[in-house]
């Protein structure tokens, strides 16, 4: 632990600005905080990344055992001395009984409470003893972490890489789903049942829901849209209360972004594009964290602006780039036992729909009553996404034709396509990762009579056509002025166009929504002067 000694201050006694003068993210000429005491690495690990999370307050150290290839996570923080840690308890009470919120709407709960907590420090500063800067800037971050951030976990909801959060209980080590790592141990974890139920209790009532022992199982959207799954004390788990976090991407995959992490080709993206525009129905097959929910969401840009677009969920993580997107989320009962008082479940929000219209109807999950509705609005004209859990279509249409689900084999057909989306591992530059990649895609002919248009060769790693075997395209030829060479034509100019994007880096989402409109609008003079202009694809 620093000694209050090692960090004299060269203050006459005002704050100032702390975070001002710490300037996080950015390179400093003098550090206001003294270097953190040796970090300690688990004997037989090396460190083989570091990381900074919120600079200079948090950092993460990626540590490998060389003998058994096992990682960690190690996070590193700065925690507070004894005395600090007194006056935190004294301000935090202060913050909390003068910071009133806000009278009009504010674009950061952060920059809000950074602003009035500066204000009150300064006032009571002088009564509650001399500290340096320093060790005020401390005391700010643990202040901020606690009462507007997520707690002891926020240092690691800052990180980039981490996909997921998992508690096992108390005192057992939380988990992390790194992007590059997959499964890591991390050296977080909670001594006592108070500590992580205070934590969910904090987290579960940020999302605007409720958790007590009447209510143990909570399945909430945290600010940002982060996915919360409670299991809360010991009602129904032994070893305390758990909880897992699926953090969302601020900025969501585009399609694009999906063919550069090569989870789908450009020829692929481009079928997509245009069986879309043409309202076909598409379901979306792969198992848990496979990046069912990513690939929907990239799938859904390519719509035609200007198409109403209604999206179903239990919790918000769809993310489109469309003005006419209205996104309905179900509710939780109220009632106890039997008793489902206010609930509001998926398949009365898929009803609900019907009435409003949308030319594309989009269910975050389907696993009940709600895939009858869904299957009774495909026939009626509308197109419909969705995601399901199973690893093929022939599982797929099991579950289908199956209780809770209970689809007529005659409605299968109205799925026009199954995609399935597998997490697998390749070897790439001599080391091996995790990636993302759709294996096939399919067309649903009939029940039981399925046409394969894609499929993925793992020893390539590359995408092979079927394409000249599809029926879906004869059929769009048949309902629109283009002959099936004049398709097939249109399908490798979109093609071009995404390779286009590629090559000028327009990958985020509202950027590719934006490129994608304009070629609706305008798709023989913008491929001229843009696409040919550059060569792409001549």
């Amino acid at each position: 632990m620093v000694q209050n000694k090692q960090r004299k201050s060269k203050s006459s006694g005002k704050l100032g600005n702390p975070f001002k003068k710490l300037k996080f993210g950015k390179k400093r000429k003098q550090m206001a905080i003294p270097p953190a005491p040796p970090l300690s690495i688990p004997r037989g690990f090396t460190i083989v990344e570091k990381q900074s999370l919120y600079e200079p307050f948090a950092h993460a150290v990626i540590a490998q055992n060389p003998s058994t290839g096992e990682y960690k996570y190690i996070l590193d923080e700065l925690s507070l001395d004894t005395f600090e840690r007194e006056v935190y308890n004294k301000i935090l009470d202060i913050l909390l009984a003068e910071i009133h919120s806000p009278k009009e709407e504010i674009k950061s709960a952060r920059d809000f409470f950074d602003k009035e907590a500066k204000n009150i420090v300064d006032k009571y500063r002088i009564t509650l003893g001399w500290l340096p800067d320093v060790s005020w800037s401390k005391i700010l971050y643990h202040a901020e972490r606690d009462l507007v951030g997520f707690g002891p976990i926020d240092a690691l909801m800052r990180d980039p890489n981490i996909e997921d959060i998992s508690c096992d209980g108390v005192g057992k080590p939380v988990y992390v789903w790194h992007r590059r790592y997959e499964n890591l141990e991390t050296n977080m974890f909670f001594k006592a049942d108070d500590d992580v139920d205070n934590l969910i209790v904090k987290l579960v009532h940020m999302s605007g829901k409720h958790v007590s022992t009447a209510f143990p199982i909570v399945d909430a959207a945290l600010p940002g849209k982060h996915r919360l799954a409670v299991c809360y004390r010991r009602e129904i788990t032994p070893f305390g209360t758990t909880f897992t976090i699926r953090k969302f991407r601020e900025d969501p995959y585009s399609i694009i972004d999906l063919i550069n992490v090569g989870t789908l080709s450009e020829e692929v993206a481009a079928y997509f594009w245009t069986c879309l525009e043409n309202r076909a129905s598409i379901m979306v097959l792969g198992g848990t964290g496979a990046g069912k929910t990513t690939a929907l969401n990239a799938f859904a840009c390519l719509i035609k602006p200007g198409s109403k677009i209604l999206t179903i969920e239990e919790t918000a993580e769809l993310n489109l780039s469309h003005e006419n997107w209205v996104s309905l989320i179900s509710r939780q009962s109220y009632g106890l036992g039997e008793n489902h008082t206010g609930e509001v479940a998926l398949f009365d929000l898929v009803k609900a729909s019907m009435r409003h219209r949308p030319d594309y109807l989009v269910v975050g999950e389907i696993r009940g009553s709600e895939a009858y509705v869904l299957f009774q609005a495909l026939a009626t004209g509308h197109g419909g996404m969705c995601t399901m859990h199973a690893e093929s279509v022939d599982t797929a249409v099991k579950r289908l034709t199956q209780k809770p689900m209970d689809i007529s084999p005659a409605y299968i057909p109205l799925m026009n396509l199954i995609a399935v989306v597998h997490r697998v591992h390749l070897t790439k530059a001599g080391e091996t990762k995790a990636y993302r990649r759709l294996t096939s895609i399919d067309e649903i002919v009939d029940f039981e009579d399925y046409r394969n248009v894609f499929k993925w060769e793992p020893t390539k790693d590359n995408f092979n056509s079927s394409i000249e075997t599809s029926v879906i395209l004869p059929a769009i030829s048949k309902h629109s002025e283009l002959s099936e060479e004049e398709l097939t034509e249109e399908i490798r100019r979109r093609k071009n166009v995404l390779s286009w994007m590629r090559k000028h880096n327009i990958r985020s989402y509202k950027d590719v929504a934006a490129i994608i409109a304009e070629y609706y609008s305008r798709p023989k003079e913008f491929y001229k002067t843009k696409v040919e202009k550059v060569g792409v694809g001549s």
